[in-house]
């Protein structure tokens, strides 16, 4: 087994001292901040003391290549981009508040999803229309290292999927922007150019991610070893359970203790560490 290890603040120094507590010689250096140490044992020790330097850690099988991939899924929100749009939006209607404590229990899972985001939409009732592209024109970031793993899922043909439990005036902007293959999202209901606070169609909801990615994954006829999903929220454990590394992203406690690692303090670009 791999332990590959990364982050803004990790150093060599620490890297050898890592070593030694694992007791291996064999480190090979990935980037400036990132390294990958061979033949190490899993023990909670050294998890612990990557958590303790605020070092990002993940467990790997010798020999899994990034260009052996054939799908790569994530969500959007606080994962592709660094804002949870409804929140932005809310903002502006003057709601950010409770609606941002809504998404935080979803997010959690505390309250059932497709219920949490009719009541969130729900606050939305009677906002212009304009305001959409005003979020997405002065709001909407991509986080750091995502152009970087999508130039990098491109040029080993790896498929892209955004699957968002976010809205389509934002998912399809990404997706142009960015080329994603793929998209799943949901659709606000608008007229007279404000928004009514309902959704049109089915909401995509935990279920409807993990079986979109299925269907994804089955038309490739990639193995679950060929497929990453990355996600930060208890919506998106469906999702990554299907694939055969699961990443979380700044994620909630309860998506980390499931995922196969996590990335609370590198970028996105991290992702591609995690292969050989």
């Amino acid at each position: 087994m791999n332990l590959v290890v990364q982050g803004p603040g990790l150093t060599p120094q620490q890297v050898d001292e890592l070593a030694g507590l694992a007791g291996t010689k064999k480190i090979d250096r990935i980037s400036r901040t990132a390294f990958r140490l061979r033949g190490v044992n899993r023990e909670d020790s050294l998890a612990a003391w990557c958590e303790a330097r605020r070092v990002d850690h993940a467990w790997m099988p010798e020999g899994r290549r990034f260009a052996d991939l054939g799908l790569l899924a994530m969500d959007m929100d606080s994962t592709l981009i660094t804002v949870e749009c409804i929140d932005e939006l809310g903002d502006l209607a003057g709601r950010r508040d409770e609606i941002a404590a809504i998404t935080a229990q979803a997010m959690r899972g505390e309250i059932d999803y497709p219920e949490s985001l009719r009541r969130r939409v729900g606050l939305l009732a009677g906002l212009q229309q304009s305001a959409l592209n005003r979020v997405y024109e002065e709001r909407v970031q991509l986080t750091p290292g995502a152009q970087r793993l999508i130039a990098a899922c491109k040029a080993h043909s790896v498929r892209l999927l955004l699957v968002s439990g976010g809205f389509s005036y934002f998912v399809f902007r990404l997706r142009d922007r960015l080329g994603f293959d793929d998209t799943i999202e949901n659709v606000l209901e608008t007229s007279g150019g404000r928004l009514t606070g309902r959704l049109l169609g089915d909401i995509v909801d935990a279920e409807a991610k993990a079986a979109k990615f299925r269907v994804v994954a089955g038309a490739l006829k990639a193995g679950k070893n060929q497929t990453v999903a990355i996600g930060d929220g208890a919506n998106d454990l469906k999702m990554m359970a299907e694939a055969g590394v699961s990443v979380a992203f700044r994620a909630k406690p309860v998506v980390r203790s499931q995922a196969t690692c996590a990335l609370n303090w590198s970028g996105l670009d991290g992702v591609l560490n995690l292969f050989d």
